[in-house]
């Protein structure tokens, strides 16, 4: 009879949870048109790092409609809803990214952005050129779904809605790493971080997802070369910065090719910019240059702005130039926890199918989420969002002014974190 009883409970609890699981899918079915409002409402009023006073307003407002807890003013503009469930469980936190990009739209949409901005002294066009629209679009919908099965929801949620992940403009500081700063798990840590991004470069259905190291971390350095200015017919008369600055370009190659192990991981030291020089017969008094350092081990890492730092100042010395030279640290490597990565692999594989999980490899951009998964275990996915039938792989990519989202897509991402916060 005990045996009996005990198959009963089992049962009729395993039908509450499917028709709590049938209720909450159907609310995820009902919100599509609410997220692709909000998208395109978001999408023609982009705003910059720091910048995104509108964009917090328009996430507050809909958070405490919700009746959620609601903290803003943090890093500036960031916004975090707290949805306490009815059921005890832990805590997890959902974060999207909210600034958008000093690019000029030229895609052929009723929405388009034709919103402008002053970046750098130059008044420009602004654009959600990386889909932060989207996830913003997606958190606030997930938001809601989860607000509507409060009852069934064990534990609690955070929805972190992030400024600034393209970088704080000047020399202020922002996004992910300013958050903590200013406290944001300090009164509630969670146990776990999701985050998702969408990408171009995979068509829509399919995520993209590697465990352990996944995306770069990313320095930026500047240096100036400092020689002495002289007539190009008499360069021993001075000292000549652009022969100096060559010679840094070339032994700096051999940083990677040589000084790097990249068995264990792989690294790329790239220069963007130089400028020295105004006219063919002047050797000029300096030339100044601004690169990129990629790579994926910490330790690495710093054998890279040693190596770096030891090449410049002493290819400079030799030519008897002087050097003004410095790293800006950026974004640390994003790492999905192995073990949560295992443990929640297959909430994915139910909503995309284990076939439409697909490991694109190390991906050399970088993404401040890496922050949140220093703190606490994180896990953060690419979503596909170029049309089925295109080829992603000539789709433009992030960051142009062509880029282009399919919004049916969009959906899948609120199925994923739901699935994910349900099977945690």
């Amino acid at each position: 009879m005990k045996f009996r009883f005990t198959c009963f409970t089992f049962l009729i609890s395993t039908l509450i949870s499917t028709f709590a699981t049938a209720d909450i899918q159907q609310d995820i079915i009902d919100i599509e048109g609410k997220m692709l409002d909000w998208r395109r409402h978001l999408h023609q009023n982009p705003e910059l790092s720091n910048r995104e006073f509108k964009t917090s307003s328009y996430v507050e407002k809909h958070l405490k409609a919700l009746g959620l807890e609601v903290k803003t003013g943090i890093a500036y503009t960031g916004v975090v809803g707290i949805l306490k469930g009815d059921k005890p469980g832990p805590t997890l936190a959902l974060r999207a990214d909210m600034d958008a990009l000093p690019v000029t739209e030229q895609v052929d949409l009723s929405f388009v952005s034709k919103a402008t901005a002053e970046y750098r002294g130059e008044t420009i066009g602004v654009m959600h050129a990386c889909g932060h629209d989207t996830h913003v679009a997606i958190l606030m919908a997930t938001a809601e779904v989860f607000a509507k099965n409060k009852a069934d929801l064990e534990g609690t949620l955070m929805f972190i809605f992030q400024p600034a992940e393209e970088g704080a403009p000047g020399d202020e500081e922002g996004g992910a790493e300013l958050m903590l700063a200013e406290g944001l798990f300090n009164d509630m840590k969670p146990d776990a971080a999701f985050g998702l991004h969408v990408w171009s470069k995979v068509n829509s259905g399919i995520l993209a997802f590697r465990s352990g190291p996944f995306m770069a971390a990313v320095d930026d350095f500047e240096l100036k070369v400092i020689g002495r200015q002289t007539h190009g017919s008499t360069p021993w008369s001075g000292i000549d910065p652009i022969v100096t600055a060559a010679q840094i370009i070339n032994s700096v190659q051999t940083i990677v090719s040589r000084r790097t192990a990249i068995t264990t991981a792989p690294a790329v030291v790239s220069f963007g910019a130089i400028k020295g020089g105004i006219r063919n017969n002047i050797i000029p008094d300096d030339v100044t240059m601004v690169g990129t350092i990629r790579n994926f081990d910490m330790d690495i890492r710093d054998d890279i702005h040693r190596h770096l730092g030891n090449i410049v100042s002493h290819v400079a010395q030799a030519n008897d130039a002087d050097v003004e030279f410095k790293i800006n640290e950026g974004y640390p490597v994003t790492v999905n926890d192995p073990e949560l990565a295992e443990k929640m692999l297959p909430s994915l594989y139910k909503i995309f199918g284990k076939d439409n999980v697909v490991d694109p490899g190390l991906i050399t951009g970088a993404e401040d989420f890496s922050y949140f998964a220093n703190e606490v275990p994180g896990m953060f996915f690419f979503l596909g969002i170029t049309p089925q039938g295109k080829d992603a792989s000539t789709a433009p990519s992030n960051h142009s002014p062509h880029f282009y989202v399919d919004e049916p897509a969009l959906l899948n991402g609120v199925k994923a974190f739901v699935q994910l916060v349900q099977d945690y």
